[in-house]
């Protein structure tokens, strides 16, 4: 336990200085440790719908009902991020201390271990497509000369139906305001993918800005279409975004929730006040879960309501329905 809390503790200090740039990061939950025992039982996406959730000692647990009568079951997963959707799971883990890597385990529904990919850095965001087609992650990594912070990230996708591996997406094409990006900045991060296994959208940040992009895998092209619009993550009906926009400079309470409607692209303020670093993810297509405070919360997708705790002593939430 030294060894993960001197790590952590390593990793924070290079999250705040990522924050300078607009990337922002919290391991807190993601390494803090309780004195809840895991849950017993063997749940699996394949054949137990629910709210799968991190818990406190960094297993992965699905957990069912609401309010005072939720229940707990193991998934014998440990992750520091996991994200479940059609016939796939992955699950991120952390592996070293000093120069740290991140396991990318690509697994069935049933959680059997189908591919596993392995990446210098720390892992931050993971997302599924609708289908379970195509896998995404994205980790913090160091040494990059052009990033004055020295750090950056890396973000790949996977596609198990044709096993196509990108390691990085910063070799696709890029286009701002209609004309190619060509700078060695560039980063990614936060993929949500689109139900036709094709279209993805994502985090760019490229000369002090951030941009939303709409990314083509088949075309292998990206196309930034709105500005300031972090981790997104689309709604079940391919509708809405929503994503954490950048309201101020500070670095401990720099970020809120926002749904941006892809029709009208008109944004909404959720009714959630709280520094949200996080991915959100989607309970259906009215209500988004994200983790904040050391618990995952849910709020309405269209700024009415207020925020409920849905599970506490947890984080990565992903809500699995047949």
């Amino acid at each position: 336990m030294t060894s993960l809390r001197s790590r952590v503790a390593l990793v924070s200090a290079a999250a705040l200085v990522l924050a300078g740039v607009g990337i922002g990061y919290s391991l807190y939950a993601a390494a803090r440790s309780g004195g809840d025992s895991h849950a017993a039982g063997h749940a699996v996406p394949a054949s137990d719908d629910g709210l799968y959730i991190r818990d406190s000692e960094g297993s992965v647990v699905l957990q069912q009902g609401s309010g005072t009568s939720t229940r707990r079951t193991s998934t014998g997963l440990d992750c520091n991020r996991f994200y479940a959707a059609g016939d796939t799971a992955v699950c991120l883990g952390v592996e070293g201390s000093l120069k740290p890597t991140t396991k990318v385990e690509v697994l069935d529904a049933d959680l059997t271990p189908a591919e596993s990919f392995t990446y210098s850095g720390v892992p931050t965001r993971a997302r599924v497509s609708p289908s379970g087609r195509m896998v995404a992650w994205t980790v913090f990594v160091t040494g990059d000369n052009y990033a004055g912070t020295n750090f950056s990230t890396r973000t790949g996708i996977f596609d198990r139906e044709t096993g196509r591996i990108i390691d990085s997406l910063e070799g696709i094409p890029l286009h701002i305001d209609g004309e190619r990006v060509r700078r060695v900045d560039v980063n990614y991060w936060g993929v949500t993918f689109a139900a036709n296994d094709n279209t993805f959208y994502a985090t760019v940040s490229t000369a002090g800005k951030t941009y939303l992009i709409e990314g083509d895998i088949a075309n292998w092209s990206a196309t930034a279409l709105r500005e300031n619009l972090e981790c997104p993550s689309l709604s079940p009906d391919g509708t809405k975004l929503a994503f954490k926009k950048r309201v101020n400079d500070s670095v401990d309470d720099r970020w809120r929730l926002y749904v941006l409607d892809l029709e009208s692209m008109q944004e909404t303020a959720l009714a959630e006040d709280r520094n949200v670093d996080d991915q959100a993810a989607w309970l259906d297509d009215d209500t988004v879960a994200y983790a904040v405070d050391g618990g995952v919360w849910s709020v309405p997708a269209d700024g009415s309501g207020e925020p409920r705790l849905i599970a506490d002593d947890a984080s990565s939430p992903s809500m699995v329905k047949d």
